[in-house]
């Protein structure tokens, strides 16, 4: 397996209300913290999803721009796939700060030839923490020019297909996957510190 990493970062932050990037969660800002994550993976390369080439990007990753009109996640993914040179793509939310390598290492663990890997917690996925294969390009592309653009329509699709498989997040490492949308949601780096110990990473 030849791993591809994509930061999705296009999102509006209206909620938040400034760009969810540049927050500083735990003393650095976002962007760089799941740059970090995704480095200890080990991928051939790192793609920077956004609507433009943010001023933060790292100059060892490669800007991978949404076309219009945006369709959120999904356009950076169908980029992402379009310019990914590995066999499998590893997505990555900018907003997902509790997530950690060892489990995003367990993800990757469990993927294999043409099959990814798409976290299940309780009865939701979590399509922007996943591991796709590049055979599951045509699905993210043909969404694209439909009029659904739901990223669980086509990881249901990309199931049925075999091209994924769940994997059921333990209720006790189901804090991992928190997003943040408003600033209430900000973890300072107690709640971090107590996350990590709770599940013990």
């Amino acid at each position: 397996m030849k791993l591809s990493a994509v930061l999705l970062a296009g999102g509006e932050s209206r909620r938040m209300g400034r760009d969810k990037a540049t927050i500083i969660v735990a003393g650095s800002p976002l962007w760089w913290r799941q740059i970090q994550l995704l480095q200890q993976l080990d991928p051939i390369e790192i793609l920077v999803s956004a609507r433009s080439d943010p001023t933060w990007r790292p100059t060892d990753t490669r800007f991978v721009g949404d076309e219009a009109p945006s369709r959120g996640p999904l356009s950076g993914l169908a980029a992402a796939f379009e310019q990914m040179t590995g066999t499998h793509l590893l997505a990555l939310a900018i907003d997902l700060p509790f997530l950690t390598a060892t489990q995003l290492t367990r993800i990757k663990d469990l993927t294999g030839a043409a099959c990814g890997v798409l976290p299940q917690i309780r009865a939701r996925s979590e399509p922007l923490a996943a591991i796709y294969p590049r055979e599951g390009s045509p699905y993210f592309v043909r969404a694209l020019r439909g009029d659904d653009f739901s990223l669980q329509a086509i990881t249901r699709q990309m199931i049925d297909a075999g091209l994924l498989r769940l994997f059921d997040v333990p209720q006790t490492q189901e804090q991992l996957y928190r997003n943040v949308n408003v600033p209430a949601d900000l973890p300072m780096s107690a709640d971090l510190k107590q996350a990590m110990s709770d599940i013990g990473c």
